[in-house]
């Protein structure tokens, strides 16, 4: 097989080359990392795991007419997307009090949020990615006023879609982080949901027993993180019949 050409590599993927114009290959990694890559670790199989659940949950939203950059899953660790220009922001959509949000605010963890909360990230590393105003985003020129409407739609579509997900699962949906992209068809500019979804990028918690099963788990030393999405995966039938013992999702009343 031909060597590929590297096109970007985060914490968590890396982007190659992809065999069509337009098109790129993402390959999920082991690597677990937190306190903005302060923390670091391999955990074993997590790549195949976030892989397989960020396939389903991209398929969903693109069946109930979101439109996403995923194309097909390649293997166990690769699928292929399409290539979009990616808004330097990560939009968090919050349900739930929790992390950064409960310590802001002096909110109890856990405390359920009026109604569904929209914040915008700017995509830093070395800035700690800070929380950032619509008028911030407007006046640098991340993203224009419709593009902004248009992102906080996205975002909320996308909310209602994996909380009903997870609910069906006995999972709640505390919080999730997304990446938009700009992508163009026939000189008409649109803008598709990007990256991943997966425990990564959620925060998951079961609803009666509140046991965390997202990258928590390792941010606060909880347990095993391949036990946790692994536990998750197969709530959602995505793991393969002969994966092991199968989760039973709790009935939600």
């Amino acid at each position: 097989m031909a060597r590929r050409k590297l096109v970007y590599e985060g914490k968590a993927k890396i982007l190659y080359e992809g065999p069509e114009p337009g098109t790129l290959v993402q390959y999920f990694k082991d690597d677990a990392t937190a306190f903005n890559a302060q923390k670091k670790d391999v955990i074993e199989g997590k790549g195949v795991l976030n892989n397989r659940m960020s396939e389903f949950f991209m398929a969903g939203l693109a069946a109930v007419g979101v439109p996403t950059h995923f194309i097909r899953r390649l293997n166990m660790r690769e699928q292929l997307i399409r290539s979009v220009e990616i808004i330097p922001l990560e939009v968090v959509v919050r349900n739930v009090a929790a992390g950064s949000l409960a310590k802001r605010l002096g909110l109890t963890e856990g405390e359920a949020l009026p109604r569904p909360i929209v914040e915008f990230y700017l995509k830093d590393d070395k800035l700690g990615d800070p929380l950032v105003a619509e008028e911030h985003i407007l006046a640098f020129g991340w993203a224009q006023q419709q593009d902004l409407d248009d992102m906080v739609s996205l975002a909320l579509r996308v909310n209602d879609f994996l909380s009903g997900c997870m609910m069906a699962v006995g999972i709640k949906l505390v919080d999730f982080k997304i990446e938009i992209g700009r992508i163009w068809q026939d000189d008409f500019m649109r803008l598709i949901l990007a990256d991943e979804i997966s425990p990564d990028s959620c925060r998951l918690w079961d609803i009666e027993t509140g046991k965390k099963l997202d990258k928590d788990v390792f941010r606060e030393d909880l347990g095993s993180l391949s036990e946790a999405y692994t536990e998750v995966a197969r709530r959602l039938g995505v793991l393969p019949a002969n994966s092991g013992p199968a989760v039973r999702p709790h009935l939600v009343n």
